[in-house]
């Protein structure tokens, strides 16, 4: 998959990014280095050279990735249309490169992002609406983002599922053929790229039952439910049988949250709020049911006043620096020049010392200026 980078921000606001991080006591507030990429990892990164049926991607701070050979020949006419500078997302193929590089592939990644999605499908319980493209003995043939599935006879709906008084297979069989080319609201019920398995239920795809059950809920609602599974974005949390809800990652805590796996687990208990009740989804809140500690900053911290901050992560402006529980502020990259030199000067996990120079709690923004 080929992307690219064209987001340009202008005004302060823009360029302000701020993330609310819990923290606890300043000792409590290291923040783990980055790991270097392995095996079957899907990466992004800037391309900066373009060879001979090469392509080489920056993988900062770990080397260069390199697109080559047969990784190349496969994904040549996606890479006729790439330029400098472009942002790819590559699959991890090789570590030990005689050459010292980290090599690549586009249409693995594809793959690995494709087998994503099944996965999320399959948390969310998404319906799709796809059609029938073979049939065998055992059930349906059904084709999704190019990945093969299967809808094995048993989890067809009531409505669907072949009357044979006998239960002879080879009637089912020719009962089965009759609905190739027809489509069916299905939704995925397993999804394992390890063995390139991806099996579809007709059962409980259907949207009535769902709204049925969304109606007893009102936003506001504060209830119990139980993790179901984790995802890059989110957690889902079952509140009934039939009925998730998401607990988006930027309501699961006022912290920065980096990894939500890292953090739930299927079978958790957990307590949500219902922010929102929209298409049939039910969106939910963690940290809706905790005290936002931007309100008790606002009472601490003005513009002008000089803090001792903590260094929590870098991004495309500079880095995000907190000074106490909940509450960071933007340290621009426009303070040390470049990014290379920002990195050196403000290092992941120390404490610095800075001037606020913006200061917007209500919008939960803030600024730092390094005390030079």
């Amino acid at each position: 998959m080929v992307t690219t980078d064209t987001e340009v921000k202008g005004a302060q606001s823009d360029e302000v990014e701020v993330v609310a991080e819990k923290q606890g006591p300043m000792a409590d507030l290291m923040v783990e280095a980055p790991k270097p990429p392995m095996l079957d990892d899907v990466v992004e990164g800037p391309i900066i050279a373009l060879g001979r049926a090469r392509v080489f991607v920056d993988l900062h701070p770990f080397g260069t990735g390199i697109i080559y050979g047969r990784e190349y020949l496969s994904a040549r006419e996606t890479l006729k249309n790439v330029n400098l500078g472009d942002t790819i997302t590559a699959k991890v193929v090789g570590t030990d490169n005689a050459d010292g590089y980290i090599e690549l592939s586009l249409r693995e990644a594809r793959q690995a992002l494709i087998w994503n999605e099944a996965e999320i499908a399959l948390q969310k319980k998404t319906s799709f609406e796809l059609p029938i493209t073979d049939a065998n003995k055992g059930g349906l043939i059904i084709n999704w983002n190019g990945i093969q599935g299967f809808l094995p006879a048993s989890q067809l709906s009531p409505a669907h599922y072949p009357r044979v008084p006998d239960g002879d297979k080879d009637k089912i069989f020719t009962e089965l053929k009759k609905m190739i080319g027809t489509k069916i609201e299905v939704m995925v019920i397993t999804a394992s790229p390890k063995e390139a398995k991806l099996i579809f239920s007709e059962k409980g795809a259907g949207t009535t039952e769902r709204a049925n059950l969304v109606e007893k809920y009102q936003v506001g609602d504060v209830t119990e439910g139980v993790v179901t599974g984790a995802t890059e974005f989110g957690v889902f949390v079952k509140l009934e049988e039939g009925l998730e809800g998401l607990v988006h990652i930027s309501e699961m805590d006022w912290a920065l949250v980096e990894n939500p796996k890292t953090r739930y687990k299927a079978g958790d208990k957990v307590k949500v709020r219902v922010i929102e009740i929209k298409d049939g989804k039910v969106s939910l809140s963690i940290k809706a049911l905790t005290n936002d500690p931007w309100k008790v900053a606002a009472e601490k911290y003005k513009k002008d006043q000089k803090v001792e901050a903590v260094v929590i992560k870098y991004n495309k402006h500079g880095a995000l620096a907190s000074i106490e529980e909940g509450v960071a502020g933007l340290v621009h990259i426009s303070e040390y020049g470049n990014e290379e030199e920002l990195r050196a000067k403000l290092e992941l996990g120390k404490v610095y010392p800075f001037t606020i120079t913006f200061f917007e709690p209500k919008d939960r923004r803030m600024t730092l200026k390094p005390v030079i």
